[in-house]
């Protein structure tokens, strides 16, 4: 970060709680600066019943932003998280789908609602997510970060360009043994407290429950791909996803599932490791989301793992991932108005609709944005 670049700018931090937001106060504040903090209130419906962290978050982001010296205030996102975030997911799962609300709070409440609601005066929003942003040919990309395992760009892919615009992420350059050495040397209170795991808005409650609560239960019949035999029961279509293998409840496994009739409520499975069944190599994408500029093809570019073997004029060299892990497929993207077909070099399990592939360059460094999987 440059300070020279900052100094003028109005900032406003987004504190979680945790480690990773508390130490982007400690890199603006070393910097001289003293950005506003604000704690986003996104909790669930009927607080009282739930298990939620909400209110030791609350004390963490206090402390930090009182040791630095940052005024902290509390924004009320409720009613937008709820109306916007949840009916999202709660679509998709009734629809068969595999929904990715974390995904979506990010376009929506932390670089939408909170700005609306701050009457977009903040030049910038600085969060504690594992990503970058570079300027390159003019424009300003969303970028991956030095940290695999961490980088956080597939959840930042859906957001819009003015939104980037406004995003500065202060430690995405760093690795998170590094974060964590400067929230232990700075003595944060909440240095040795362990990530959050999960949807952000659920605390330490488990999802199947969440859904149970909120979209209840059908029970159907789950079929086995190959025969055409019953050997089960499901609750709902929306406690499984593509590729799932545990939480079947069936004797004599491994099971996969691999297909839902939504319409007649039936889940299909297979039986044995790693059917073919469970595996994509091509996949049509639709509802295409650019953050900076579309994929364009580069005269003489071509994946160093991928076989040129069987790759059409036009297609674009990419890498994807359509789940939050450290690995990058290799592929080709053939690119239409408003969809799109991803060829991957490899076999891809699990591959599901409703799931957001992300896509980047050949070098899985540019992230060109994301689009929701059709088959």
């Amino acid at each position: 970060m440059n300070v020279n670049e900052l100094k003028d700018k109005r900032i406003a931090v987004l504190l979680s709680g945790g480690v990773d937001s508390s130490v982007v106060v400690y890199e603006l504040a070393r910097l001289g600066l003293h950005p506003d903090c604000f704690y986003i209130k996104i909790g669930p419906e009927e607080e009282e019943k739930w298990d939620c962290s909400s209110e030791e978050d609350l004390e963490m982001a206090t402390a930090v932003a009182a040791k630095y010296g940052c005024k902290l205030q509390v924004v009320d996102c409720h009613k937008e998280y709820w109306g916007q975030v949840t009916k999202y997911t709660m679509d998709k799962v009734k629809a068969g789908f595999t929904p990715n609300p974390d995904v979506m709070c990010n376009r929506l409440i932390k670089f939408g609602a909170f700005d609306e609601k701050m009457g977009h005066a903040y030049d910038l929003i600085a969060t504690g997510h594992y990503a970058q942003t570079e300027w390159l040919e003019g424009r300003k990309w969303l970028t991956t970060s030095p940290d695999p395992v961490k980088d956080q760009t597939d959840f930042l892919a859906q957001i819009y360009d003015w939104q980037l615009r406004k995003a500065l992420f202060p430690i995405g350059h760093m690795m998170k043994e590094e974060v964590r050495a400067i929230a232990e040397s700075e003595h944060l209170v909440n240095a040795k407290r362990k990530d959050s795991q999960g949807i952000c808005f659920l605390g330490q409650i488990d999802y199947n429950e969440y859904l149970r609560r909120y979209v209840g239960e059908q029970t159907g019949d789950i079929i086995e791909l190959e025969t055409g035999k019953k050997i089960g029961e499901h609750r709902g279509l929306w406690f499984h996803t593509i590729g799932q293998r545990k939480g079947l409840g069936l004797g004599g496994g491994p099971w996969f599932v691999v297909k839902k009739d939504v319409a007649a409520n039936v889940l299909y499975v297979s039986h044995g490791y790693d059917p073919e069944t469970a595996y994509k190599k091509d996949f049509r994408i639709h509802d295409l989301h650019w953050l900076t500029a579309a994929p364009q093809q580069v005269a003489g570019s071509l994946h160093p793992s991928a076989s040129a073997e069987g790759v059409q004029q036009g297609w674009i060299p990419i890498t994807f991932k359509i789940r939050h892990t450290p690995e990058f497929h290799p592929g080709y993207l053939e690119l239409g108005a408003t969809e799109a077909l991803v060829h991957s070099a490899d076999k891809i399990h699990g591959v599901a609709p409703g799931q957001f592939c992300v896509v980047y360059d050949e070098h899985h460094h540019r992230c060109y944005g994301s689009a929701e999987i059709t088959v």
